[in-house]
């Protein structure tokens, strides 16, 4: 990188630079999102074009407000993006930690810019360089050449990738499936219980999601992984708590403004998980929560084919609860039965496959005959 690009990263415009970051906001959920789906689907053409055209997005904003720096930052990860849009090269796990180490570095460049502060210790060169570099290798360097710098970026060397490939290509051998500790769950119900005391009328809310869920799966014999939906039952609100809660614990009627809101909070939760190793599963499941069989959900209105079953299943277990505290005032079992009957009625809006093994399991725990 040569000494005059370095100075034109320090002629920013404060207008244009708060102008680019509230722009920037608005596209890093939909980065998230994506690069979580492309984790466990990374042949998605659909996801993949989403993930390119909002990194050209930001680095077309940039342009135009004036950001030098962020259009120096993003144009290397969207040049091997290219590639692996050709086929040229695959889209890997290691590559889906790098796209996401780039957009944390440039959301904390650009924070420090507005606050007048230096961005040195960021090593935003080294990071543009060492991109820039990728995109020379052969695919069977890359995920080699990605390791070394995420390596340099963090100090921790990256699990390994998933082995993920080009299409046409044979499959390598998949890694080992990173572990899940019990910790990390624990942290993730931590979180769950601090939403819940937000209110009383959630006390022993995120109990009744997680038997609910994990009942369900078990009378389908487990097509869900457990911990995963275990880890999405806990986190698929917890982007709540990123909106105001005049918004979300409001008892009035919701405003367009709120409902737009409201529609974020998927991705904020799925953005969470998507950081984490070994909960890309997890990830997907929370991004999908809200999305419909019939494309009327949100955020994304993904047709039925496009929703993950694990997000099928808990949007059904998190309409019975929000279905049932509606009724709570009608007492408990009356609650029950309004609410299995209201999901039963939601056949547009509910997956029909589980249907069936989520009233068996309600009938069965709540001892409805």
């Amino acid at each position: 990188m040569d000494r005059q690009q370095t100075a034109d990263w320090r002629r920013i415009d404060p207008e244009g630079l708060r102008d680019f970051i509230d722009a920037l906001r608005d596209y890093v959920p939909a980065i998230e999102r994506d690069v979580a789906h492309l984790r466990v689907a990374s042949a998605d053409r659909e996801a993949l074009g989403s993930l390119f055209r909002s990194l050209h997005n930001v680095k077309g904003d940039a342009a135009l407000c004036g950001v030098h720096l962020a259009v120096a930052m993003v144009h290397p990860i969207e040049t091997l993006l290219a590639r692996v849009r050709r086929n040229e090269a695959p889209f890997t796990n290691r590559l889906a930690e790098l796209v996401l180490l780039l957009v944390d570095r440039l959301e904390l460049a650009m924070t420090r810019l507005a606050a007048g502060r230096a961005v040195a210790d960021l090593q935003v060169e080294p990071m543009v360089e060492g991109i820039e570099d990728l995109a020379q290798l052969a695919p069977s360097e890359l995920d080699e050449g990605m390791a070394e710098v995420i390596e340099m970026l963090t100090g921790c060397r990256p699990l390994a990738s998933s082995g993920f490939t080009v299409a046409g290509e044979s499959n390598a051998p998949p890694a080992a499936a990173p572990l899940r500790p019990r910790d990390d769950l624990a942290f993730f119900q931590s979180l769950a219980c601090q939403l819940d005391g937000r209110s009383p009328r959630f006390a022993g809310r995120t109990e009744r999601l997680v038997r609910l869920a994990l009942e369900t799966n078990q009378e389908v014999g487990e097509t869900i992984d457990p911990g995963q939906l275990e880890a999405a039952v806990y986190m698929h609100d917890i982007g709540m708590m990123f909106l105001a809660e005049a918004v979300w614990l409001k008892s009035t009627k919701m405003t367009a403004e709120d409902r737009r809101a409201l529609h974020l909070h998927p991705d904020y939760a799925a953005g969470l998980l998507s950081r984490m190793a070994g909960w890309s599963e997890a990830a997907e499941m929370v991004a999908q929560h809200h999305e419909m069989p019939d494309g009327k959900g949100y955020p994304r209105g993904l047709p039925v084919a496009g929703i993950c079953p694990g997000a099928r299943l808990l949007g059904i277990v998190d309409a019975f609860e929000s279905v049932m505290l509606k009724h709570d005032h009608r007492g408990r079992k009356r609650a029950v039965l309004l609410a299995i009957a209201e999901i039963n009625a939601c056949d547009r809006q509910f997956a029909p496959e589980w249907i069936a093994p989520f009233n068996q399991v309600v009938r069965r725990l709540l001892e409805i005959r």
